[in-house]
């Protein structure tokens, strides 16, 4: 997917908007890359008043400064050209250190914003992507353009230098001359940007295709497992050689067009070197040009003109920067959609009661799914929601949580619009235990600690005590101190969704939601984590999903939803009273009907 924004900026003039910040740091590189270039330039002029001296001794253009005597014009000239290649030196360390030290900032800075901007984006815009093309462009991208402003940058602003200064004096001391030596620049630059425009869409391809082989390892890495088990890993591999094989080949096709670029220069470069070799060495011979200026434009050409050579690779490093560029800054201009809001709220003081008012909503590209929905949760009560797959359950907590926008009505918390709160504030009133536990790379402890940064180790252990998780990690090899694996792939899946519960036990919120909290705990855990339900749901609203149907038997409420809508609510017995969908599923799950019974009877 390319994140394609309606900006019509050049990737250059959104580059530069983006640097405002680094106008000083900027300013200090492009001028220690001028002085540099000027002073790097001399030392053909030092060649040209050198034979100068020697050639025309005590009429020599030095000696109209008061010096006659050619050993020490000899001495001060090399005293001057001591104090150039030093400056020369001096000069190149700095904008080294300072082109590199804004290629540093300007690579973590667009990380970060990249990332924060990326954090504050839907959940539908994660879906419609895969995490590989974020990570090429969080990582690779950034760092393309990080590898252009370490050299390219300094490349093009000192040719640009080169041309200005050496055209300059070639056309002050023989205009007749200099005139072959800029003949071919204007092909140069007609070539360059010509070349320019038909590599800049072949870049585009090569960052897409790099990014869908980003996709593909992510993906695959994450799904071993199911790699091995289904033994399709010839399959994969050779998914991935085409994958591989197509960005190879609009590497190639990118490289065949920026290769040919050097060798029609250096044909441009060596027509003008030719003619200032003879036309200069013919107008020396005949006494009408000086030696020493001679000698100068000799070497001052090659000085001009040898530095276009690299104008191909610079140019190719700059497109593909550019390309790189614009897919960060895309990712950055995305619109978000969840707006956030301006009110404050301190979990605290939440009572803890929310309502559904006229709730519609669908997800991208999908038929409606939630209509005219309306639902009132009261504040330190327990509800339980059943329904069979697709009928909306953990739509709404996603909803509650404004991971999606609404098509219309609105959400309360404590009778406020969630809209109007600020987004931190309101998910840190709420403590999520989800369907599909997401644990980090880290210890058990700072798992169970993460998002709680002030939890010290006595409410950790509580909080762990609570999920009915002690057991298991006293018998890890480092207890609590244990690293669990990147997604907690040292665990099974139940004691993954207990590190889970305990991680929501520690926020403290005045909201705590079990979404399928016990789907792949064995019984004897679930009866052990229903036990304890008692003391999590005292004193704060508890909203539990779930398809165990024993998981939510003794909730003050019971919702039933299918197809988005609710069709049975009340407690365990008056449902079962009603004799409906409720009262069948129960009787599934109870071993007193067959499964298939119950579809035959919907039918």
């Amino acid at each position: 997917m390319s994140y394609q924004i309606n900006n019509k900026q050049s990737s250059l003039i959104r580059l530069i908007s983006s640097l405002k910040t680094k106008r000083r740091l900027i300013s200090s590189a492009i001028t220690c890359s001028i002085l540099n270039k000027i002073f790097d330039l001399a030392p053909p002029v030092l060649i040209g008043i050198a034979v100068d001296v020697v050639i025309r001794e005590k009429s020599s253009w030095l000696a109209n400064f008061g010096v006659q005597n050619v050993p020490e014009q000899l001495f001060l000239l090399a005293f001057i050209s001591f104090l150039i290649w030093s400056a020369e030196s001096l000069f190149e360390y700095l904008y080294g250190i300072l082109w590199r030290n804004l290629a540093q900032k300007v690579q973590h800075n667009l990380r970060i914003e990249a990332y924060k901007h990326l954090q504050s984006l839907e959940m539908s815009f994660f879906e419609a992507d895969s995490s590989g093309r974020l990570l090429t462009i969080l990582n690779d991208d950034i760092n393309q353009l990080e590898r252009f402003l370490d050299h390219g940058a300094n490349q093009l602003l000192q040719l640009f230098v080169t041309v200005l200064l050496v055209g300059s004096a070639m056309a002050v001391v023989a205009p007749g001359i200099a005139f072959f030596a800029f003949l071919p620049i204007p092909f140069i630059l007609w070539g360059s940007i010509r070349f320019q425009k038909l590599l800049a869409p072949r870049y585009k391809e090569v960052r897409e295709k790099a990014g869908n082989i980003a996709s593909k390892l992510n993906t695959n890495i994450g799904g071993i497992l199911t790699i091995k088990s289904f033994a399709t890993e010839l399959w994969e591999l050779e998914h991935l050689k085409r994958e591989s094989n197509s960005y190879r080949e609009s590497n190639k096709r990118a490289i065949k067009l920026s290769a040919a670029f050097i060798p029609l220069i250096r044909f441009a470069i060596l027509f003008a070197f030719l003619a200032i070799l003879v036309l200069g060495g013919l107008k020396a011979w005949a006494g009408t040009l000086n030696v020493g200026t001679y000698s100068f434009l000799v070497f001052i050409t090659q000085r001009l003109l040898w530095p276009l050579t690299t104008l191909g690779n610079t140019l190719d490093e700059y497109q593909r920067s550019m390309a790189s560029t614009n897919r960060v800054l895309d990712l950055i201009d995305r619109p978000i959609k969840i707006k956030q809001g301006s009110r404050r709220i301190e979990k605290d003081k939440v009572i803890g009661s929310v309502n559904f008012d006229n709730v519609y909503f669908n997800y991208s590209e999908r038929e409606q799914l939630l209509n005219n929905f309306n639902l009132y949760i009261p504040a330190h009560k327990t509800i339980g929601i059943v329904g069979a797959t697709g009928s909306g359950k953990s739509t709404i907590i996603k909803l509650l949580l404004r991971l999606y926008q609404l098509s219309s009505g609105r959400i309360f918390l404590d009778k406020i619009p969630i809209d109007t709160l600020s987004l931190r504030d309101l998910r840190r009133c709420i403590a999520l235990v989800s369907q599909e536990v997401y644990l980090f790379h880290g210890t058990v402890e700072e798992n169970i600690a993460y998002g709680s940064p002030d939890a010290d180790f006595g409410k950790v252990k509580y909080a762990a005590e609570l999920a009915e998780a002690t057991e298991f990690i006293s018998k890890l090899p480092n207890g609590y101190q244990t690293y669990i694996g990147e997604r907690g792939q040292r665990l099974s899946g139940g004691q993954r969704q207990r590190i889970a519960l305990a991680r929501a036990i520690v926020k403290e919120a005045p909201i705590l939601i079990l979404d399928e909290a016990t789907a792949s705990v064995d019984n004897e855990t679930e009866a052990a984590i229903q036990r304890s339900l008692a003391r999590l749901t005292k004193d704060r609203t508890t909203i539990i999903i779930a398809h165990r149907l024993s998981t939510i038997r003794h909730a003050d409420k019971i919702i039933v939803m299918e197809n988005g809508k609710i069709v049975e609510e009340g407690n365990h017995s008056s449902l079962l009273a009603k004799n409906g969908l409720y009262t069948s599923l129960w009787k599934v799950q109870a071993g007193l009907v067959a499964l298939e019974d119950l579809q035959n009877t919907k039918s």
